[in-house]
């Protein structure tokens, strides 16, 4: 009822959904993890599309994700917990947390960093079995990442989570003053920042950029992946500041303020470095995605051409049947198919059967020898 009522006090706000999930049988089924599912299937289809193109071989993107997405799963989490300790460890780590919930993601909490760091661990290990270059995978997978990003940031919407300080814009967000996410000291009906559609909009965004550089410039070496990071960064040290629930501090410079803010502008600047200095080089083997003994070997050129003879007639012409540069067959030759009684070497013929021509192949024959 209270929902209901705020829904019409602020009809042009963002309302929160009911529900975060449903039960089917014994199964709970999360909206979060739904959210993360399908961001995971549509990144995998973009960067199906982006692999298959670069001539790499069939089924090696899936040999590649079946150890990215766990371990980059493993890592997010534990991103997550290390940089918002308190509830997993208690305030300052006094041990009042609950070390239960740290396995629990349909609760949410994935860190977009441990998941890159370790889902690359777990790329490597794939690539290295598929026989492929890391870097080119990293290439073809970066507008799909951040595609997926983009959709998995929706579950953040469902456990109305992440959200942002309080605001008065009109597509501010509502959150139920029951949900143990709302702030103790916020009245009933306040609006805040929608984070979650901040950072979904500044990624789809950031795929079509990257999509349109990538099909302008053709980067490789990990340049494109170096793009993918420092724009997400850049919004994300912005979205970031808005942000107002629980997370690590840390001062650095006399500047206090979130973990993320200070992993954003690091990642930042060592992508914008990484990017520039790897352009100066280039690849001595070329624009190839297989790593060094692993290149397909070349298909042999199909023989359509059969063996041609070419047949001499007894006025010795040539042919229609083979070029000219081919070996006559003689005279004799043709006897040999007809009379083998008529197959003999020249040299047993005298000069005088043989005729004109004759003696002079023969005495040819004869200083050759």
């Amino acid at each position: 009822m209270q929902t209901a009522l705020m829904a019409t006090q602020l009809p042009a706000s963002i309302p929160s959904p009911s529900w975060s999930g449903f039960e089917l049988g014994p199964l709970s089924i999360r909206a979060y993890a739904l959210c993360i599912l399908l961001g995971i299937v549509v990144g995998l289809w973009l960067t199906a599309v982006r692999w298959k193109r670069r001539g790499t071989p069939e089924g090696s993107l899936w040999d590649i994700a079946i150890w990215a997405i766990p371990f980059g799963i493993i890592g997010g989490r534990l991103y997550h917990v290390f940089s918002s300790p308190a509830q997993y460890f208690g305030p300052n780590f006094d041990g009042t947390g609950d070390l239960s919930l740290i396995p629990q993601i349909w609760r949410g909490g994935l860190g977009i960093w441990g998941a890159v760091v370790l889902g690359a661990v777990g790329a490597w290990i794939g690539c290295r079995r598929s026989g492929v270059k890391l870097s080119a995978f990293m290439d073809a997978a970066a507008p799909g990442l951040l595609l997926a990003q983009a959709i998995g940031r929706w579950g953040n919407w469902f456990n109305q989570e992440l959200f942002g300080a309080p605001t008065d814009l009109p597509w501010g967000l509502q959150i139920d003053p029951q949900n143990p996410n709302f702030p103790a000291d916020a009245a009933p009906g306040t609006l805040f920042h929608p984070t979650f559609l901040y950072e979904s909009l500044w990624n789809l965004i950031g795929v079509v950029i990257l999509l349109l550089l990538d099909r302008r410039f053709h980067f490789r070496r990990a340049r494109l992946f170096a793009l993918y990071a420092a724009y997400y960064c850049l919004g994300r040290v912005w979205i970031e500041l808005l942000r107002i629930d629980d997370a690590e501090h840390i001062t650095l410079f006399g500047v206090t303020t979130r973990l993320n803010v200070w992993t954003s502008i690091f990642v930042l600047i060592a992508a914008l470095l990484y990017f520039v200095i790897a352009g100066f080089g280039r690849s001595k083997r070329g624009d190839t995605p297989y790593l060094k003994g692993h290149e397909p070997e070349p298909e042999a050129p199909a023989d359509s051409h059969e063996p041609e003879v070419t047949i001499q007639d007894a006025e010795g012409s040539v042919s229609d049947g083979g070029p000219r540069g081919s070996v006559a067959a003689t005279p004799s030759d043709a006897a040999t198919d007809d009379d083998p009684a008529a197959a003999q070497p020249e040299a047993d013929a005298t000069p005088q059967s043989a005729g004109p021509e004759a003696s002079s192949s023969s005495t040819d024959q004869e200083s050759r020898n």
